[in-house]
């Protein structure tokens, strides 16, 4: 019995891990970039986009095209950015359960 209180007082405390970093997830932000920096792409640990930077030197009408898939390339390096950050920040969350053998954490 005194294996199960351990375990839940673990768990108890893995949830409250979980909820900080959430909230830090939440309040980050990741910065993605393409065409050496002529397009920046910002979103919010949510996924939500917070910026979106074009260099001038794009805006021409005959650019479209590029101006398209570099949007594209620094929404794409942005999301690659925040999932590690989420990976990393949910690695160290669950570090610290100790599960009985046997056992381990869903992937």
């Amino acid at each position: 019995m005194t294996d199960l209180m351990g375990l839940m007082k673990q768990a108890q405390a893995m949830q409250q891990k979980m909820a900080e970093a959430q909230e830090k997830l939440a309040a980050s932000q990741v910065v993605g970039e393409a065409g050496a920096g002529l397009v920046t792409l910002t979103l919010s640990g949510k996924g939500e986009m917070r910026a979106l930077s074009i260099d001038p030197s794009l805006l021409n009408p005959a650019e479209g095209e590029v101006v398209e898939d570099l949007v594209m390339a620094a929404h794409n390096d942005a999301k690659r950015k925040m999932e590690a950050m989420q990976q990393d920040v949910m690695k160290d969350v669950a570090g610290g359960l100790q599960l009985p053998p046997g056992m381990s954490m869903p992937g």
